[in-house]
Protein backbone atom coordinates (compact mmCIF):
# COMPACT_ATOMS: atom_id res chain seq x y z
CA UNK A 1 0.00 0.00 0.00
CA UNK A 2 1.35 3.15 -0.70
CA UNK A 3 1.21 6.26 1.88
CA UNK A 4 -1.99 7.87 0.39
CA UNK A 5 -3.56 4.07 0.56
CA UNK A 6 -2.51 3.82 4.59
CA UNK A 7 -4.12 7.37 4.73
CA UNK A 8 -7.05 6.56 3.62
CA UNK A 9 -7.48 3.51 5.54
CA UNK A 10 -6.96 5.36 9.09
CA UNK A 11 -9.55 7.74 7.35
CA UNK A 12 -12.29 4.97 7.11
CA UNK A 13 -11.38 3.57 10.67
CA UNK A 14 -11.46 6.84 12.11
CA UNK A 15 -14.87 7.30 10.23
CA UNK A 16 -16.58 4.23 11.69
CA UNK A 17 -15.15 5.04 15.16
CA UNK A 18 -16.86 8.20 14.50
CA UNK A 19 -19.98 6.95 13.64
CA UNK A 20 -19.97 4.76 16.84
CA UNK A 21 -19.29 7.45 19.07
CA UNK A 22 -22.16 10.10 17.61
CA UNK A 23 -24.52 7.13 17.59
CA UNK A 24 -24.16 6.28 21.21
CA UNK A 25 -23.75 10.17 21.92
CA UNK A 26 -27.57 9.92 20.65
CA UNK A 27 -28.25 7.93 22.61
CA UNK A 28 -27.59 9.65 25.80
CA UNK A 29 -29.04 12.61 24.21
CA UNK A 30 -32.61 11.02 24.04
CA UNK A 31 -32.00 9.41 27.23
CA UNK A 32 -31.54 12.80 29.48
CA UNK A 33 -33.60 12.09 32.13
CA UNK A 34 -31.35 9.01 33.14
CA UNK A 35 -28.13 10.41 32.51
CA UNK A 36 -28.74 13.66 34.36
CA UNK A 37 -30.81 12.30 37.13
CA UNK A 38 -29.15 9.43 37.80
CA UNK A 39 -25.82 9.20 36.24
CA UNK A 40 -24.52 12.89 36.56
CA UNK A 41 -25.95 14.12 39.53
CA UNK A 42 -26.04 10.50 41.24
CA UNK A 43 -23.19 11.97 43.64
CA UNK A 44 -24.98 14.51 44.65
CA UNK A 45 -27.43 12.37 46.56
CA UNK A 46 -27.21 11.39 50.17
CA UNK A 47 -28.16 7.65 49.60
CA UNK A 48 -25.31 7.19 46.52
CA UNK A 49 -23.81 3.81 46.64
CA UNK A 50 -20.53 5.63 47.21
CA UNK A 51 -22.07 6.94 50.67
CA UNK A 52 -23.51 3.99 52.03
CA UNK A 53 -20.90 2.13 51.48
CA UNK A 54 -18.48 4.52 53.26
CA UNK A 55 -20.84 4.35 56.29
CA UNK A 56 -21.06 0.77 56.60
CA UNK A 57 -17.44 1.07 56.48
CA UNK A 58 -17.18 3.33 59.08
CA UNK A 59 -19.65 1.55 61.48
CA UNK A 60 -18.00 -1.90 61.15
CA UNK A 61 -14.30 -0.33 61.65
CA UNK A 62 -15.32 1.28 64.26
CA UNK A 63 -15.26 4.88 63.38
CA UNK A 64 -18.87 6.12 64.22
CA UNK A 65 -19.60 8.51 61.91
CA UNK A 66 -16.69 10.03 60.50
CA UNK A 67 -16.72 8.20 57.26
CA UNK A 68 -20.68 9.18 56.70
CA UNK A 69 -21.28 11.82 54.32
CA UNK A 70 -24.92 12.72 55.00
CA UNK A 71 -25.37 15.54 52.06
CA UNK A 72 -24.25 17.52 49.53
CA UNK A 73 -25.18 21.31 50.92
CA UNK A 74 -24.28 23.12 47.34
CA UNK A 75 -27.24 24.20 44.59
CA UNK A 76 -25.99 23.94 41.18
CA UNK A 77 -27.19 26.95 38.60
CA UNK A 78 -26.94 27.74 34.73
CA UNK A 79 -26.25 31.63 34.30
CA UNK A 80 -25.91 30.79 30.64
CA UNK A 81 -28.69 31.15 28.12
CA UNK A 82 -27.56 27.99 26.15
CA UNK A 83 -25.80 26.80 29.05
CA UNK A 84 -28.35 23.63 29.13
CA UNK A 85 -28.51 22.48 25.68
CA UNK A 86 -24.53 22.87 25.30
CA UNK A 87 -23.79 20.95 28.50
CA UNK A 88 -27.03 17.90 27.41
CA UNK A 89 -24.43 17.60 23.85
CA UNK A 90 -20.88 17.69 25.75
CA UNK A 91 -22.29 14.78 28.15
CA UNK A 92 -23.44 13.15 25.50
CA UNK A 93 -20.48 12.93 23.25
CA UNK A 94 -18.39 12.37 26.57
CA UNK A 95 -20.72 9.61 27.01
CA UNK A 96 -20.07 8.32 23.83
CA UNK A 97 -16.92 8.38 23.93
CA UNK A 98 -16.71 6.41 27.51
CA UNK A 99 -19.10 3.76 26.38
CA UNK A 100 -17.21 3.70 22.64
CA UNK A 101 -13.79 3.24 23.60
CA UNK A 102 -13.64 -0.46 23.60
CA UNK A 103 -14.52 -0.09 19.79
CA UNK A 104 -12.58 2.78 19.21
CA UNK A 105 -9.80 0.70 20.53
CA UNK A 106 -10.62 -1.80 18.08
CA UNK A 107 -10.58 0.14 14.99
CA UNK A 108 -7.51 1.69 15.79
CA UNK A 109 -6.07 -2.20 16.49
CA UNK A 110 -7.34 -3.22 12.88
CA UNK A 111 -5.43 -0.19 11.53
CA UNK A 112 -2.12 -0.77 13.28
CA UNK A 113 -2.11 -5.35 12.77
CA UNK A 114 -1.55 -5.90 9.36
CA UNK A 115 1.77 -3.68 9.94
CA UNK A 116 3.70 -6.21 12.41
CA UNK A 117 4.93 -9.62 11.74
CA UNK A 118 3.27 -12.81 13.66
CA UNK A 119 5.45 -13.06 16.36
CA UNK A 120 4.33 -9.39 17.50
CA UNK A 121 0.86 -10.16 17.03
CA UNK A 122 1.20 -13.35 19.03
CA UNK A 123 2.82 -11.02 21.75
CA UNK A 124 0.15 -8.54 21.38
CA UNK A 125 -3.13 -10.51 21.04
CA UNK A 126 -5.63 -9.47 23.61
CA UNK A 127 -4.28 -5.81 23.59
CA UNK A 128 -7.78 -4.42 22.68
CA UNK A 129 -9.49 -6.74 25.22
CA UNK A 130 -7.20 -5.49 28.10
CA UNK A 131 -6.71 -2.03 27.48
CA UNK A 132 -10.32 -1.64 27.44
CA UNK A 133 -11.00 -3.36 30.48
CA UNK A 134 -8.37 -1.44 31.80
CA UNK A 135 -10.01 1.90 30.87
CA UNK A 136 -13.73 0.40 31.95
CA UNK A 137 -12.03 -0.41 35.80
CA UNK A 138 -10.80 3.43 35.48
CA UNK A 139 -13.92 5.03 34.91
CA UNK A 140 -15.59 2.64 37.30
CA UNK A 141 -13.22 3.59 39.93
CA UNK A 142 -13.32 7.36 39.05
CA UNK A 143 -17.09 7.49 39.43
CA UNK A 144 -17.73 5.63 42.71
CA UNK A 145 -14.39 6.48 44.69
CA UNK A 146 -13.17 9.76 43.18
CA UNK A 147 -15.49 12.03 41.75
CA UNK A 148 -18.03 11.25 44.74
CA UNK A 149 -15.04 12.20 47.56
CA UNK A 150 -13.75 15.28 45.24
CA UNK A 151 -17.17 16.90 44.43
CA UNK A 152 -18.49 16.25 48.38
CA UNK A 153 -15.12 17.91 49.51
CA UNK A 154 -14.91 20.98 47.36
CA UNK A 155 -18.33 21.28 47.11
CA UNK A 156 -18.81 21.79 50.86
CA UNK A 157 -15.90 23.37 51.66
CA UNK A 158 -16.31 27.04 53.41
CA UNK A 159 -13.60 29.48 54.13
CA UNK A 160 -16.57 31.31 56.15
CA UNK A 161 -20.23 30.61 57.07
CA UNK A 162 -20.46 34.12 55.05
CA UNK A 163 -20.28 32.49 51.93
CA UNK A 164 -23.06 30.33 50.47
CA UNK A 165 -21.80 27.66 47.62
CA UNK A 166 -24.20 28.26 44.35
CA UNK A 167 -21.66 26.40 41.96
CA UNK A 168 -22.36 26.77 37.83
CA UNK A 169 -23.71 23.49 36.50
CA UNK A 170 -21.03 23.97 33.64
CA UNK A 171 -18.51 23.75 36.89
CA UNK A 172 -19.57 20.65 37.97
CA UNK A 173 -20.15 18.19 35.48
CA UNK A 174 -16.95 19.08 33.88
CA UNK A 175 -14.99 18.13 36.75
CA UNK A 176 -17.59 14.53 36.59
CA UNK A 177 -16.51 13.77 32.90
CA UNK A 178 -13.02 15.42 33.50
CA UNK A 179 -12.01 13.15 36.07
CA UNK A 180 -14.09 9.79 34.87
CA UNK A 181 -12.54 10.17 31.44
CA UNK A 182 -9.09 11.00 32.49
CA UNK A 183 -9.21 8.01 35.03
CA UNK A 184 -10.00 5.59 32.81
CA UNK A 185 -6.69 6.84 30.85
CA UNK A 186 -4.43 6.52 34.02
CA UNK A 187 -5.56 3.02 34.59
CA UNK A 188 -3.97 1.95 30.94
CA UNK A 189 -0.32 2.23 32.93
CA UNK A 190 -0.15 -1.49 32.48
CA UNK A 191 -0.34 -1.12 29.00
CA UNK A 192 2.23 1.72 28.50
CA UNK A 193 4.47 -0.17 30.84
CA UNK A 194 3.94 -3.43 28.24
CA UNK A 195 4.95 -1.66 25.12
CA UNK A 196 7.70 0.66 26.87
CA UNK A 197 9.26 -2.50 28.55
CA UNK A 198 9.07 -4.51 25.03
CA UNK A 199 11.02 -1.33 23.36
CA UNK A 200 13.58 -1.21 26.07
CA UNK A 201 12.85 2.11 27.70
CA UNK A 202 11.36 0.78 30.88
CA UNK A 203 11.97 -2.78 33.07
CA UNK A 204 11.02 -4.25 36.28
CA UNK A 205 14.31 -3.38 37.78
CA UNK A 206 13.98 -0.11 37.35
CA UNK A 207 10.08 -0.21 38.73
CA UNK A 208 11.40 -2.06 41.93
CA UNK A 209 13.94 0.20 42.48
CA UNK A 210 12.11 3.65 42.62
CA UNK A 211 8.76 1.77 43.90
CA UNK A 212 9.28 5.02 47.36
CA UNK A 213 9.09 7.61 44.48
CA UNK A 214 6.39 5.98 43.13
CA UNK A 215 4.59 5.57 46.64
CA UNK A 216 5.31 9.57 46.86
CA UNK A 217 3.49 10.18 43.21
CA UNK A 218 0.87 7.91 43.95
CA UNK A 219 0.28 10.08 47.52
CA UNK A 220 0.46 13.31 45.49
CA UNK A 221 -2.28 12.27 42.80
CA UNK A 222 -4.60 11.25 45.46
CA UNK A 223 -4.49 14.44 47.16
CA UNK A 224 -4.92 16.24 44.35
CA UNK A 225 -7.79 14.09 42.87
CA UNK A 226 -9.05 13.98 46.11
CA UNK A 227 -8.02 17.08 48.08
CA UNK A 228 -9.53 16.28 51.46
CA UNK A 229 -7.37 16.14 54.95
CA UNK A 230 -8.87 13.01 55.91
CA UNK A 231 -6.38 9.93 55.91
CA UNK A 232 -8.91 7.08 55.22
CA UNK A 233 -9.86 9.06 52.13
CA UNK A 234 -6.43 9.33 50.91
CA UNK A 235 -5.89 5.93 51.29
CA UNK A 236 -8.76 4.69 49.88
CA UNK A 237 -8.31 6.57 47.00
CA UNK A 238 -4.15 6.20 46.72
CA UNK A 239 -4.45 2.28 47.39
CA UNK A 240 -5.76 1.20 44.17
CA UNK A 241 -3.39 3.42 42.38
CA UNK A 242 -0.50 2.43 43.69
CA UNK A 243 -1.69 -1.86 43.03
CA UNK A 244 -1.83 -0.59 39.46
CA UNK A 245 1.75 0.14 39.70
CA UNK A 246 2.71 -2.95 41.65
CA UNK A 247 0.64 -4.79 38.94
CA UNK A 248 2.71 -2.83 35.99
CA UNK A 249 5.82 -4.33 37.20
CA UNK A 250 4.92 -7.68 36.95
CA UNK A 251 3.63 -6.50 32.84
CA UNK A 252 7.05 -5.40 33.14
CA UNK A 253 8.01 -8.63 34.25
CA UNK A 254 6.24 -10.71 31.69
CA UNK A 255 6.79 -8.19 28.80
CA UNK A 256 10.95 -8.58 29.73
CA UNK A 257 10.64 -12.60 29.83
CA UNK A 258 8.89 -12.56 26.12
Amino acid sequence: MSFLQHLESLRWHLVRSAAMVITLASVFFVYNEFVFGTVIFGPMQSDFLTYRALCKLSHLTGLEDSLCIQSVSFELINIDLSGQFTTHIWVSIIGGLILGAPYVLWELWRFVQPALHEKERRYTSGVVFFASLLFISGVLFSYYIVVPLTINFLGNYQVTPIVKNTIAMSSYISTVTVLTFIMGIVFELPIIVYFLTKIGILGPGFMRKNRKYAWVIVLVIAAIITPSSDIPTLLIVSAPLYLLYEASIFVSMYAKKK
